[in-house]
C-alpha cells in the first residue's frame, strides 16, 4: 500500500503532470521511508483531493511525483466534532490520536473545571499546536482526504454557547439514554468528553439547560482516552459512515 502525505498548498494536478513535495514532507519520504523511484505515493492536500502517482525523483529536498489518479471527497456532513477536556499525562492526546483516526471531523480542546492538565500563557499556544501535529500524523496514518481541524481551547461557556446551532451528546456514565438510542439529524453533531474526575455537576447542569442531552456508551465507565473514540464508533454506525 502506497504512504499518504500532505501537502497543503497542492491544488487540481492533471492526470500525467508533475506534483513536486517538499519540506519536511520531502525529507520523509526520501530519508524516513526510504522510498525510491519507481514507488508508488499518495498526496492529499487535507480539503478533500488526493492524487495517486510514481516517485520519479526523490531527494531529501524535492518529490517529484507523476500523477496517474486524481480523488476528489466530499468532506463529511453532517460533521463530528469532539470536545475533549485536557487531562494529565498523554491521555487527552491518545484520545484526540484514535478519535482522527476513527473519523472525526473536529476536534475541540476543553478546559473542564476538573482538569488537572492547564493550558495557560505559553502552554495555550505550546497545547494547541502539539494536538494539531497529533491530528495530522493521524489523518496519514489513516489516509484521510480531510484533515481535521483542531480550534482554540474552549471553556464551558463555550461548549453552552455551541448548543444553540450544535447537537451536543455529553458522555455522562449515569445518563439514562444510551448513546446507541439516539438518530441523527441534519445538526453537526459534538461529543463532550469530561476530563478524569469527570464533569462537574455544574458543568453538566449549564450543558443540559442549554438543550445538550447527556447519553451514555454502556454500563461500564471508561477512560477520558477511550470514552470518544468509542463514541465515534457508535456513531459511525449510526451516520452510515461504516
Amino acid at each position: 500500500m502506497a504512504n499518504f502525505y500532505l501537502l497543503e498548498e497542492l491544488a487540481d494536478a492533471p492526470v500525467g503532470g508533475l506534483v513536486e513535495v517538499t519540506g519536511a514532507e520531502a525529507k520523509h519520504i526520501a530519508a524516513v521511508a526510504r522510498t525510491r523511484a519507481g514507488e508508488r505515493l499518495l498526496v492529499g492536500n487535507g480539503r478533500g483531493l488526493v492524487i495517486e502517482g510514481t516517485a520519479e525523483q526523490v531527494t531529501p529536498a524535492a518529490v517529484s511525483v507523476r500523477v496517474e489518479q486524481v480523488r476528489r471527497a466530499d468532506a463529511a456532513s453532517p460533521r463530528v466534532l469532539l470536545a475533549q477536556a485536557l487531562a494529565k499525562g498523554d491521555r487527552d492526546e491518545l484520545a484526540v490520536q484514535a478519535a482522527t483516526e476513527l473519523g472525526v471531523d473536529g476536534v475541540i480542546p476543553w478546559q473542564a473545571e476538573r482538569s488537572v492538565s492547564r493550558w495557560s500563557g505559553p502552554k495555550l499556544e505550546k497545547g494547541r499546536d502539539r494536538w494539531a501535529a497529533i491530528v495530522r500524523e493521524a489523518a496519514k496514518q489513516s489516509m484521510r482526504p480531510w484533515l481535521p481541524e483542531v480550534a482554540a481551547l474552549a471553556s464551558t461557556k463555550d461548549l453552552v454557547g455551541l448548543a444553540a446551532t450544535h447537537r451536543v451528546l455529553v458522555l455522562e456514565p449515569s445518563a439514562r439514554h444510551p448513546l446507541a438510542s439516539v438518530v441523527p439529524d441534519a445538526r453537526e453533531l459534538v461529543l463532550v468528553v469530561g476530563p478524569e474526575g469527570g464533569i462537574a455537576p455544574a458543568e453538566l447542569a449549564a450543558l443540559e439547560t442549554a438543550g445538550a442531552e447527556s447519553v451514555r456508551l454502556g454500563d461500564t465507565v471508561l477512560r477520558t482516552s477511550t470514552a470518544g473514540p468509542a463514541a465515534i464508533a457508535v456513531l459511525n454506525a449510526a451516520l452510515g459512515r461504516w
